[in-house]
């Protein structure tokens, strides 16, 4: 059918309705499948890191949401969890669309998680552009995330490039991966300039010794990997065709699916539980050639321990971090948490104690040296051998 042409060109889309367009195509995936053992008694697995209040009022999920709602509807935000997990996730998280929490059969790792979060957003839009983030970091500057985050949404929409974004090093952390990284990269040609700096990435290096850690710090050239990853629908399925062809045909077959919660649910239950279980980061990221680096440039914590929270609570003359009701005698450097309900809270009294993490929940206490904070995740194996304490886990 022929259509009438005029002379008239069509008129240009203001900026405010091409922003709108740009934040409709993007999606944002979060990963919060894990099971924060290293946080138990607080952390179970039914109610995991992602889903307790550890800071502030709210979970490390329901924060994660409200980081990234200025940059994507709600309607595009999708929870990859598992099946012990999901009613927790939905319930909180009432304004998600049910048919957005999708729960994994068992767990195969985050290359897997990643193919099929790609499976979702390209069955809703093949043109996509998605970020996936974890649930359960600790980002205190919001609106220096939220910046970094849509410069690399816009970066990721231009091209093939796979970004990630790295966290430049405070301390030569052991617990970490970490990136090596070039010069910085210009703008792309025809665009703003970004406040975000970007650098191609050089060398993925898994968690280093001590020494190791201590020369990436003062090089300079390295940046912590943080796990948060953007790329188009059509550049992650290219690389997972490059390099994990076995995810790339799964990818395609739950592609066919993905708007069919139901039909969906039954593919997965069926092939899950022999996909390949691997890292996107050893999947992906250390053989892929285009993989762009953005400068996180905010306070950023992943918080993997008891440790790590005391970063995050004001301390006492002498060292401890409390949030309890908490009275001391010659106690030093220790990190007391009362997770009890209020009617079972009780003062937490110590005398000499010192170095020592003390946990509280209604039906448990933990006690431990801080520098055996790593350890916790020994202990929940042992509960979880043992049928009088398997309850617990």
């Amino acid at each position: 059918m022929k259509t009438k042409t005029t002379s008239k060109s069509s008129p240009k889309p203001s900026p405010k309705s091409r922003a709108a367009s740009e934040k409709a195509n993007r999606y944002v995936i979060i990963m919060a499948g894990g099971r924060g053992e290293r946080f138990w008694p607080v952390s179970r697995q039914a109610t995991p890191k992602q889903l307790i209040k550890l800071i502030g009022d709210k979970s490390f999920l329901q924060q994660a949401v409200e980081h990234v709602l200025p940059l994507a509807p709600i309607e595009n935000i999708l929870i990859i969890t598992n099946e012990a997990q999901a009613a927790q996730v939905r319930r909180q998280l009432p304004g998600l669309p049910k048919e957005n929490v999708v729960a994994e059969p068992c767990g195969r790792d985050t290359c897997a998680a990643v193919t099929l979060g790609a499976a979702l957003v390209g069955a809703r839009s093949p043109t996509g552009v998605m970020a996936v983030l974890p649930a359960d970091h600790v980002i205190p500057e919001e609106k220096k995330f939220q910046q970094v985050l849509s410069d690399c949404f816009d970066l990721a929409s231009r091209g093939q490039a796979v970004v990630t974004i790295g966290i430049q090093p405070t301390e030569p952390a052991t617990g970490y991966g970490y990136i090596k990284v070039g010069g910085a990269l210009p703008a792309p040609q025809n665009a703003r300039p970004y406040k975000t700096t970007f650098h191609r990435a050089e060398r993925f290096v898994e968690k280093p010794d001590f020494d190791h850690a201590l020369e990436y710090v003062n090089s300079g050239q390295y940046r912590w990997n943080a796990g948060m990853f953007i790329w188009s629908f059509v550049t992650v399925t290219e690389g997972l065709q490059a390099h994990e062809p076995e995810m790339y045909a799964a990818c395609q077959r739950w592609f066919e699916v993905a708007t069919q919660p139901a039909k969906l649910a039954k593919m997965l239950a069926k092939e899950y539980p022999s996909i390949k279980k691997v890292s996107i980061d050893y999947a992906l990221m250390e053989k892929a050639q285009n993989v762009i680096v953005a400068d996180g440039d905010f306070a950023w914590d992943d918080l993997g321990s008891w440790t790590a929270l005391a970063r995050h609570i004001k301390a006492d003359a002498a060292g401890n971090c409390a949030l309890a009701d908490f009275v001391h005698v010659d106690g030093a450097r220790n990190i007391i948490f009362d997770a009890r309900t209020k009617a079972r809270r009780t003062p937490i009294a110590v005398v000499g104690l010192r170095d020592a993490i003390l946990v509280q929940t209604d039906d448990a206490v933990l006690l431990a040296h801080r520098s055996q904070a790593q350890k916790v995740k020994e202990l929940v194996r042992r509960l979880a051998e043992s049928p009088a304490y398997r309850g617990l886990v």
